[in-house]
């Protein structure tokens, strides 16, 4: 489910909730501080990013011979191969896999992919009831709400929050907000749901073309339970996820838990190949999604976004992230990583305000285990957004005036000296007649932050009656 509402107007209401933006202060800092931690224990930080960054690299170059070589050897080892154009295409597949089973319920773990895709409402549509086996997940959906991080969804909540959102729907009604009773809460209310076996839909981190071996990290359990009590596995994976080899994983997977969640290791890594009698589930699905991926892959520059491993390192530094929260965003991917990818995957037409949303400040760039370039991505998409408006006769025009009006006012000193006392007269008549014509003059500045005072006096102002003062003691 996504919120087509531009980033401006959407995030507008996020920083009125101090809870939230509290909420999100507090677990982004936790986060940070212990990356930084386990980061500086790797003697060869840099290096690791760079092994990382160019499995990726490779696996892009050749993306459509590991995509065949995948659907070989996952068909060799008993699965069945599907491919997905778009969203549309995806949810039909994986209904219609559904439905052959007879499931009226199905269990879903590391569901990013699926949110893309819509799947849960897909799947109600069918008359299939989808429940989330993530904690955090679960805490989305128990809440009718969306996720608002890539690998904390309900980092917007706080533990109160949960016990209070637990009480009112699982059980039990007397719960302390104590993390080991709420984990218990969701504990039993999940167990006698992962013994059913049944139907897992799940998403993959990782897929090794040469084997066909499938990758799914987390850290409760929860997917370990679905993957290997489930009768029918299927998941759905973006197309960007593969890599050569299973060998090729040793550096993603020491880059992603320290810079996804500050740990060393993930507590559970999942991998699966194909079908085996009598142990795990026995009939086992790929969907393979383009959904977009295919045209940011055109772009030479844009396609950079495609190596990410999905870790949100990006959104825990992101001073933007960190103040409007993912769901202002309005996309499954939110935050630095959502604002170079969506306008891509999706269309500039309902994306085009992401790439603004940034101070380009870098640290996004710092953070980055497999060294994506993001403020550049930025400002190329930025200029494509500014392409896109450029014909149209309304949309656009005002920036276009003023940045024409700066333009003449910067190139000679005294049109620029002009233009400080013209403003400084503006910003004292917009204070004297109030908020309202303040608003009217810098409306979407001023309705989220507060606007500087202008000074009485400039510095070459200052400087001139120095000067002046200086000579006429001297004389």
């Amino acid at each position: 489910m996504t919120d087509a509402r531009p980033f401006p107007a959407a995030a507008r209401e996020s920083l009125a909730d101090s809870q939230l933006r509290h909420n999100l202060a507090v677990a982004t800092t936790t986060i940070r501080a212990r990356r930084a931690a386990v980061v500086g224990e790797v003697a060869d930080w840099e290096g690791l990013r760079r092994r990382g960054a160019a499995v990726k690299a490779y696996s892009l170059e050749h993306l459509d011979e590991l995509l065949e070589q995948l659907e070989a050897s996952v068909t060799a080892t008993g699965g069945v191969v599907h491919w997905a154009a778009d969203a549309a295409a995806a949810r039909r597949i994986v209904t219609g896999l559904v439905a052959a089973t007879g499931a009226e319920e199905v269990l879903k773990v590391k569901s990013l992919t699926t949110d893309e895709i819509d799947l849960n409402a897909g799947l109600a549509a069918a008359g299939v009831a989808a429940l989330e086996t993530d904690l955090a997940e679960l805490v989305v959906q128990l809440a009718g709400d969306r996720p608002s991080h890539i690998v904390v969804p309900a980092i917007h909540k706080n533990r109160a929050e949960i016990r209070d959102l637990f009480a009112r729907t699982i059980g039990p009604a007397d719960l302390t907000d104590s993390p080991a009773e709420l984990a218990a809460a969701a504990r039993a209310f999940l167990r006698r749901r992962f013994l059913a076996g049944g139907v897992t839909i799940s998403g993959a981190n990782f897929a090794a073309a040469e084997s066909g071996a499938i990758c799914v990290v987390e850290s409760e359990g929860n997917g370990r339970m679905c993957l290997t009590l489930a009768s029918t596995l299927i998941t759905v994976m973006g197309i960007e996820k593969v890599v050569p080899r299973l060998t090729d994983l040793a550096a993603l997977l020491a880059l992603l838990p320290r810079s996804a969640t500050g740990e060393r290791l993930n507590p559970y890594t999942s991998l699966w190949t194909g079908v085996h009698p009598g142990d795990g589930p026995q009939s086992f699905h790929l969907v393979l999604l383009d959904n977009g991926r295919s045209r940011v892959l055109a772009d030479r520059v844009g396609r950079d976004a495609l190596r990410c491993i999905r870790c949100a390192a990006c959104l825990n530094v992101c001073p933007v992230y960190e103040r409007a929260g993912g769901g202002a965003y309005g996309t499954t991917y939110p935050g630095p990583i959502g604002a170079i990818l969506e306008p891509q995957r999706d269309s500039l037409e309902r994306r085009g305000s992401l790439p603004f949303a940034s101070s380009l400040c870098g640290a996004c760039a710092e953070v980055c285990p497999v060294g994506i370039d993001i403020p550049r991505l930025l400002v190329h998409l930025r200029g494509a957004e500014v392409d896109r408006k450029r014909g149209r006769p309304l949309e656009g025009r005002t920036e276009r005036t003023a940045m024409a009006i700066l333009a003449r006012a910067f190139s000679g000193r005294r049109r620029y000296e002009a233009a400080q006392r013209l403003g400084r007269g503006g910003d004292r008549l917009a204070r004297a007649r109030g908020a309202a014509l303040r608003d009217a003059l810098m409306g979407p500045w001023t309705r989220s932050r507060e606007l500087p005072v202008a000074p009485d006096q400039t510095f070459r102002e200052w400087w001139r009656e120095r000067a002046g003062e200086d000579d006429r003691g001297r004389s």
